[in-house]
């Protein structure tokens, strides 16, 4: 099963080269490549990624070797509950190159698609400036456009700010569509909380408006 495009990653390691920490590599989307239910848009990875570690071999996703964004899968149906367990139990030797072919196929499996707005890793969870965003995008236009997934959630106001180009405050938009034009097609955005890191404490929030999209979309 393909879970990575391929036509944007010399761009993604460009970018990275660019902005990203040089003791670390950079990661690429994962999930279902062909018109997925939804795409979820998040800042940036960080160093607490482990697939961004120059030691580490095989498929280099988001969220390796993290545990909250795995719960806000499961809450959605993109994981099971069975593998949901599988990431809270586990210690950093669990991860390997299976474990992570393990989530993202079943991601996969459930039309979910998981990437990243900014392609430069960091340290850690450190500010991204919108300079970076902004470089960023036309990559993540190229993505969207590859990949044609039925909704785009993008979390957090700076990766909705950015990703629409106007102001967005995601306490006042929730559930609501904000339309993103590349080329001729018009795609449905759904801004929501940031659900991890800092924003851990919206994640309920988070869940709620991506149910409520998901049913009555």
């Amino acid at each position: 099963m393909e879970l990575q495009i391929k036509e944007i990653q010399k761009d993604i390691d460009k970018l990275h080269r660019k902005h990203g920490d040089k003791n670390f590599t950079t990661l690429y989307g994962a999930g279902c490549v062909k018109n997925p239910k939804v795409l979820f848009l998040f800042m940036n990875p960080t160093a607490k990624n482990l697939t961004v570690h120059k030691s580490w071999e095989g498929i280099r996703a988001p969220w390796i070797g993290l545990k909250n964004t795995w719960r806000l899968m499961k809450e959605l149906g993109f994981i099971s509950s069975g593998l949901n367990e599988k990431v809270r139990g586990s210690k950093k030797e669990d991860w390997n190159h299976e474990f992570a072919l393990e989530l993202y196929s079943c991601v996969a499996k459930n039309k979910g698609y998981l990437t990243n707005l900014a392609r430069c890793t960091q340290p850690d969870a450190r500010h991204v400036s919108d300079v970076v965003f902004r470089e960023s995008l036309n990559i993540t236009l190229r993505e969207i456009e590859i990949i044609n997934p039925k909704i785009i959630v993008s979390f957090g106001n700076q990766v909705s700010t950015n990703l629409l180009g106007y102001p967005i405050k995601v306490s006042e938009t929730r559930k609501q569509k904000h339309d993103l034009k590349i080329g001729k097609k018009t795609y449905a955005v759904y801004p929501t909380f940031y659900p991890v890191g800092m924003g851990l404490r919206n994640i309920n929030k988070a869940i709620e408006d991506i149910k409520f999209v998901m049913k009555n979309v």
